[in-house]
């Protein structure tokens, strides 16, 4: 249901998502707003019984699982908002061109990540319905959790630059589309990962 234009007076919130300027409800239940003061907008919001606690929205950084992988782009499931888990699961797709800033012609998507990675990365507004728009392009976003083709179970690689991971058991290489994790944007109780910096020493203190 369309509930209002989508402008720099009105925003959308949760359970809700814009598409082609105009807001719409992607749940049933009550409309409501909030109004954002930093932006000096009106957030719409639509609220039910069934609506959980956290949903994504434009900006979030959000934890996702890698599901499918081709040449123009990555799908996933969405599992967490920052360090809070969703309640339910939501698709989310990674397009070629939000991969990384830099050389978006030449990126080729299965050198970046591969089904059962986990990731880090930022909602872009909706341009799909039934579908998440998710971002990697910045620095500490990209793959925090990933195991290599025939490394033993639970085996998670280690990253050795900003664009390749090794198994420490198989010492298998990999390429991937490497995040520097920030540990708040994570939960760490579900994905814990190791917040330190990448040591300069092992070649990806710079990216």
């Amino acid at each position: 249901m369309r509930l209002s234009s989508s402008d720099k007076g009105h925003l959308a919130g949760p359970g809700t998502y814009e598409l082609k300027g105009y807001i719409y409800s992607m749940l049933t239940g009550v409309l409501k707003t909030e109004e954002d003061e930093e932006r000096k907008a009106t957030r719409i919001c639509v609220v039910s019984p069934r609506t959980p606690s956290v949903l994504p929205v434009t900006g979030d950084i959000v934890t996702a699982k890698v599901t499918v992988v081709n040449s123009r782009q990555v799908n996933c499931i969405i599992l967490c908002v920052g360090p809070s888990p969703l309640v339910r699961p939501y698709r989310g797709i990674l397009k070629k061109e939000d991969i990384k800033f830099t050389d978006k012609d030449r990126i080729d998507p299965y050198k970046c990540f591969r089904p059962g990675d986990i990731i880090l990365a930022r909602v872009l507004p909706m341009t799909e319905i039934h579908w998440y728009h998710l971002s990697t392009a910045e620095n500490e976003l990209g793959v925090v959790i990933a195991t290599a083709e025939g490394s033993p179970q639970g085996i998670s690689m280690v990253p050795i630059s900003w664009s390749e991971m090794q198994c420490p058991k198989t010492l298998a290489k990999e390429p991937r589309k490497v995040a520097r994790v920030i540990p708040e944007n994570i939960n760490q109780a579900l994905f814990p990962v190791d917040s330190k910096e990448p040591q300069k020493e092992n070649g990806i203190g710079n990216k």
